[in-house]
């Protein structure tokens, strides 16, 4: 007996239509224009963020993350390490204190978001904590530049809400 074959490559025809879609749909990866303003916003805080003005540092790593996370370590020459950490969902506002020469970008959040954690302290030792200000120093901050970044910043918040 013959069995027709259409009904197989129209099974697969479907199929192969479905996975595609949900490829075009459900992609895990983030489009261009959101790829762009990560790393703008990055390299605006890492170009322009003042690290002598925290004390001395050995190093310094300050990140705006693809899933709208804001993370800011800072080890000082003591061995001191701060970690702050805060999901951008939670961002309230954004406040400037400064000059263009220099100044601080206050990232404020609706309660005490802001994961503080600190390490190797010697007058404190060890201490999680939590605050809802994250104050980054930074350095030659345009308006129009100061602007821009808070444009990002709403727009990841909004993006995962």
């Amino acid at each position: 007996m013959l069995k027709p074959h259409m009904p197989a490559a129209v099974k697969y025809v479907i199929t192969g239509l479905l996975m595609l879609a949900s490829n075009v749909n459900y992609g895990f990866d983030p489009d261009a224009s959101e790829l762009k303003m990560l790393g703008w916003s990055n390299r605006c805080l890492t170009q322009n963020y003042d690290a002598g003005a925290t004390g001395k540092l050995k190093k310094w790593e300050l990140t705006l993350t693809a899933n709208a996370f804001i993370r800011m370590r800072r080890t000082y020459q003591t061995g001191k390490q701060e970690y702050f950490s805060f999901q951008l969902q939670r961002l309230d506002d954004m406040d400037y204190i400064g000059t263009v020469n220099n100044g601080t970008i206050k990232l404020r959040t609706t309660d005490a978001d802001v994961i503080v954690q600190t390490y190797n302290d010697r007058k404190g030792g060890d201490v999680d904590s939590m605050a809802s200000v994250l104050s980054i120093p930074v350095k030659n901050m345009e308006p129009e530049m100061l602007d821009s970044l808070r444009n990002v910043l709403l727009y990841f918040k909004k993006r995962n809400m």
